[in-house]
């Protein structure tokens, strides 16, 4: 148990807790909660780089036969890049050949979007409002992206046509209950203004349908990297310096099928 040693557990246990907390997290952010999208985009995005960035580790250290990469290797030539770690990790899965008892890609379209807009999270758009602020409109809105590159199609998709009938329906009835006795004002997690009691519960009734889902999609990116992480954790360890860690203990968490994460909100 040496410094290196020392170090890679460090590394994988605090990645372990930042993938935990985001993976909780958004299942709870909706238009009334915005913070709360903030911290699960920077705990998820912070993770997803810090695992793959393991896992790329472990693959150069194999190849080198116990060597660990330099500072270029990973700062510069990716940074922040969630997508071209995830563009590298799939040349190191074709290459070694590895068979998944879980996902192997990432192909899915909703995996696709919750991966390129925390790429982008990542890479500038964590300071969306400051950039406004200060005049430079070179970032997206991620909550505005989340909504409508995840969440919407999530519902048109996953929801089923007597679900959405429903949410319809209880708004339509709320905001007859409401319109004269409240006075609604708020924002919309595209920014706009939200004063229609009716738009409100259609949103909520959206939020609510489709939370369990946009987790169940994180926690399946989760596994791919954990999976990987743990087909690369044996050919380390066989070097037999005893300076790689049992990583697929550390992330074991993860490393469950679709049913469990189903079912389980916390993280």
């Amino acid at each position: 148990m040496n410094q290196t040693f020392h170090a890679l557990l460090k590394e994988a246990a605090f990645t372990k807790e930042m993938l935990s907390a985001g993976a909780s997290e958004i299942r709870n952010a909706n238009y009334a909660t915005k913070g709360v999208y903030f911290q699960s985009f920077i705990s998820l995005s912070t993770g997803l780089e810090r695992i793959g960035k393991l896992s790329l580790i472990l693959d150069y250290y194999i190849r080198h036969s116990g060597k660990f990469p330099g500072f270029e290797f990973l700062k510069k030539e990716i940074g922040h890049k969630l997508v071209l770690l995830y563009q590298k990790s799939q040349s190191v899965v074709i290459e070694r050949g590895f068979q998944f008892s879980y996902l192997k890609s990432l192909s899915d379209p909703t995996h696709t979007a919750i991966m390129d807009i925390l790429h982008s999270f990542a890479e500038g758009d964590r300071y969306a409002n400051i950039n406004y602020l200060v005049g430079s409109f070179q970032t997206d809105d991620p909550i505005s992206r989340w909504f409508k590159e995840v969440d919407l199609p999530i519902f048109e998709k996953r929801v089923s046509i007597r679900k959405k009938a429903a949410i319809f329906g209880r708004a339509v009835m709320l905001a007859e209950a409401a319109k004269n006795w409240a006075v609604l004002f708020h924002t919309t997690e595209t920014g706009s203004e939200l004063t229609d009691f009716e738009e409100a519960s259609i949103r909520t009734g959206i939020f609510e349908s489709v939370r369990q889902y946009r987790q169940f999609y994180v926690l399946q990116i989760i596994r791919y990297w954990v999976e990987l992480l743990g087909k690369l954790e044996g050919p380390a360890r066989a070097i037999g310096r005893e300076e790689i860690p049992y990583f697929s203990e550390i992330f074991a968490i993860f490393y469950n099928d679709d049913a469990l994460f189903r079912s389980r909100k916390t993280w």
